[in-house]
């Protein structure tokens, strides 16, 4: 019990650091850039880092995570308990880090207005978000047997340039957490756009995505009696006199 009280804690609070530093990050890409191009460039770079420090973040809590997402994938191939587990106490710690790290933004810098992401239609939204969830974490899951710092880096850059891709269609989230954060505090938490664009469709792309990693990384493990059944020379039945 001590080590997933420690766990909570950790999705708790990585959570809520990973909203307030996304968005100092825009603040200081747009204060301190002398031009767009500058700061485009310079909230690349520090996205790139963040990342990092959140991948050692949650190497070092031993598996705290952000994104519901992330910890849902291998909780849907592991037992019943875990899946509980996750469902149950993981993402809501989440999601309640998420809201607790947008108050803390808004009572800090009262000035920003996160309005909501989704610039389309909720079929074309969710449908986006649905492709963006399953490209990334198809490409996470590919990478699970890669050394930590390639697999970051990967992550890292493909994530980015998802986000990119869906900034002005949905946002290009890929997390469900600070997105109810931001909409709990708009008090558009429970709206139908919200759930299926946000909520549904990614963790749809999240099952497909395990699916597909399931045929295309899976490994199938011969069983022992027919493999020593097939390379083992036949034996001759020896007849008492």
């Amino acid at each position: 019990m001590a080590g997933a009280g420690r766990l909570l804690a950790a999705d708790f609070a990585i959570s809520l650091m990973w909203v307030v530093s996304n968005e100092l990050i825009k603040i200081f890409s747009l204060g301190y850039a002398a031009s767009q191009l500058e700061g485009d460039i310079l909230k690349c770079a520090l996205s790139v880092a963040n990342l990092f420090a959140f991948a050692y973040m949650s190497k070092a809590t031993d598996g705290g995570a952000y994104n519901p997402l992330s910890v849902l994938a291998p909780a849907i191939s592991a037992d019943f308990s875990n899946f509980l587990f996750t469902v149950g106490a993981r993402i809501p710690a989440q999601v309640v880090g998420s809201v607790y790290g947008v108050k803390l933004i808004m009572s800090t810098f009262p000035w920003i207005e996160h309005k909501p992401h989704l610039k389309v239609d909720i079929a074309t939204g969710a449908l986006t978000e649905g492709l963006l969830v399953l490209a990334i974490v198809t490409i996470t899951l590919g990478l699970a047997r890669e050394d930590f710092f390639l697999k970051t880096w990967i992550s890292s850059l493909a994530k980015l340039t998802l986000h990119i891709l869906g900034a002005d269609l949905t946002g290009g989230c890929m997390n469900p957490a600070p997105v109810m954060g931001w909409a709990f505090a708009n008090k558009q938490h429970i709206t139908k756009e919200h759930l299926i664009v946000y909520w549904l469709a990614p963790v749809e792309a999240t099952l497909i995505a395990v699916w597909l990693c399931g045929i295309l990384f899976g490994t199938k493990k011969d069983k022992p009696s027919a493999v020593k059944k097939a390379t083992s020379p036949p034996q001759k039945s020896e007849k008492s006199d």
